[in-house]
């Protein structure tokens, strides 16, 4: 058998239909690049889980450092600070790139250590992140003076960089709707200090997060709303279709024409499910050669192994939420259209819609649901309202409860037959 190429959950091998944000992202490096100076506000992509942005981040820090740039990367935690694990990033990324002087590199070091000390590191740039972030609390220094350090840090660093022959200094910061308030605050602050002199700073922060992303920039500073925000849409089935195809023919294997609109119809644009059902079928069909052609039919049978994974994914999303966020998704997956309105949950379960405000804001946070347009909300992952529906314990949920046991075991869906190739995947 030849070996899988698709990995649900880790970084495509082919990053297909994000062209755009890709060439978005190169223009805005491109001002550091030629001018020397500032890319311009924090540039951030929007999105659900599974739409693919951390693969993009990914992808444009391989690029950027294709380019000349010395590259930084930082995932944010709930209830965690961040800035520490910047500080140690930046610093890191710094010796890796083995770009000072051998005369210069102790002074800069200890330079990098009374930066640190500002963010609570005990021991300069090379203590770990858990440490820092476990060191970042009471004791740590007034956000004033983080400011001045966060500042001094992004403009020595990215200066560094520029007078050895390098492009600039980027950061990327994922899982921006998790920061901590004051973290962003600083960071947001310095930026914007930093912009007043723009062509002393080469450098830029980019980072990705849940539509609730903006909300959280706004609420650590007010000129967070001057950041650009683009939203990651979902793929198009040329682009899904490209990026299941692609991989398979690295190893000399082919998708027909008819399997491969079958996962992107079922995948409905998700690149994170487009992995789940190429590699499900390719765990199946177990290819052992070049020139193997894998059809609807090997498609249909990877469906229970892709199911598993999927169900798993599910079941750990009803068990985070609260009573109250189960009734709300309970209703929204018994409705069966792929929008509902604030006004029918309400209706379903007896209470205001102002009563609900509370635990939808919270399942939004989650990244579980989203807004659909005016009064309407859905879930963000395909499948998940036909995973209650089919799984709710015994009978329907009451209309004025909306909730119930999840159960094991689901329904398995049927594709198309293959000699139908017009029809996107069945849906019971």
């Amino acid at each position: 058998m030849l070996p899988n190429p698709y990995a649900p959950g880790e970084l495509p091998r082919v990053l297909a239909g994000r062209e755009q944000q890709q060439d978005r992202i190169r223009g805005y490096l491109s001002r550091i690049g030629t001018y020397g100076e500032m890319g311009g506000p924090l540039l951030v992509f929007l999105g659900p889980r599974g739409v693919g942005k951390t693969s993009l981040l990914r992808e444009a820090q391989r690029d950027a450092e294709a380019h000349g740039f010395i590259t930084a990367w930082v995932a944010c935690r709930r209830n965690a600070p961040f800035l520490p694990d910047l500080v140690s990033r930046v610093g890191k990324a710094i010796e890796t790139a083995d770009i000072l002087p051998r005369g210069e590199k102790g002074s800069w070091r200890l330079r990098l250590e009374s930066i640190a000390l500002e963010f609570g590191l005990p021991s300069g740039v090379k203590v770990s992140a858990t440490a820092a972030a476990e060191r970042s609390g009471a004791d740590a220094p007034p956000r004033g003076a983080q400011i001045s350090a966060m500042e001094d840090l992004l403009h020595e660093t990215s200066s560094q960089v520029r007078a050895r022959g390098g492009a600039g200094l980027v950061v990327f910061v994922d899982e921006l709707h998790a920061a901590a308030r004051d973290d962003l605050a600083v960071l947001l602050n310095a930026m914007q200090n930093l912009a007043g002199r723009r062509e002393h700073n080469p450098l830029a922060i980019i980072g990705a997060g849940l539509p609730s992303t903006p909300g959280v920039l706004v609420n650590a500073a007010t000129f967070g709303e001057r950041s650009t925000f683009l939203t990651l849409p979902r793929l198009e089935p040329a682009a899904a279709a490209a990026a299941v195809a692609g991989p398979a023919a690295e190893l000399g294997v082919t998708w027909t024409p008819a399997a491969l609109q079958a996962i992107a119809a079922e995948a409905q644009g998700f690149p994170y499910l487009l992995q789940v059902l190429a590699h499900a079928t390719w765990e199946v069909a177990k290819p052992s050669g070049t020139g193997e052609v894998l059809d609807v039919g090997e498609v249909q049978a990877g469906l229970p192994l892709a199911d598993d994974q999927l169900t798993s994914m599910y079941a750990a999303r009803w068990a985070a939420a609260t009573e109250l966020e189960r009734q709300i998704m309970a209703v929204m997956g018994q409705v069966g259209t792929p929008t509902v309105t604030r006004a029918e949950i309400a209706e379903q379960l007896g209470r205001s819609t102002q009563a609900l405000g509370v635990p939808r804001e919270r399942l939004i946070d989650k990244g579980i649901i989203e807004p659909a347009g005016r009064g309407e909300v859905r879930f963000t992952m395909p499948g998940f309202d036909r995973y209650i529906r089919e799984t709710l314990a015994g009978e329907p949920a009451d209309a004025d409860q909306g909730t119930g046991q999840l159960a094991t075991g689901r329904r398995r869906r049927e594709l198309p037959p293959a000699s139908d190739p017009g029809r996107g995947p069945a849906r019971r």
